[in-house]
């Protein structure tokens, strides 16, 4: 494929993604073109690649807006699910999270049987 035919395939991605919220395999359906060359061109056209990304943002502000709307509405499900992953540190956690820094200790426990005054293991 020769790069005009390739630049303009590319432009009409966007557009497709724009019109598809940012779902790759509806944008690759609308334009005739397979993922796998999507993402080969996604790593080999850095420029394009964050014509890309600012469409993917795009569609995750339109997404939370949706989520804040049925927060608004009073929906408890989108409440604790915005919450649970927005909220953590003010504890908005189903699991405890424990980070570690990378250093292990090693402790020797030594039991011994305890000997009572007449020498009888208790």
């Amino acid at each position: 494929m020769n790069q005009d035919k390739k630049d303009t395939i590319k432009k009409l991605l966007l557009e497709a993604l724009e019109e598809h919220k940012g779902i790759v395999t509806y944008a690759c359906k609308a334009v005739g073109i397979g993922r796998n060359t999507f993402y080969e061109w996604l790593k080999q056209d850095e420029d394009w690649k964050k014509q890309v990304d600012d469409i993917q943002e795009v569609a995750i502000d339109f997404v939370e807006r949706k989520l804040f709307d049925q927060i608004e509405e009073g929906n408890p499900t989108s409440t604790i699910f915005y919450l649970k992953t927005k909220a953590k540190k003010r504890g908005y956690v189903e699991r405890q999270e424990i980070q570690h820094d990378g250093k292990l200790e090693n402790t020797v426990v030594e039991w011994r049987v305890h000997k009572d005054e007449d020498g009888d293991n208790s």
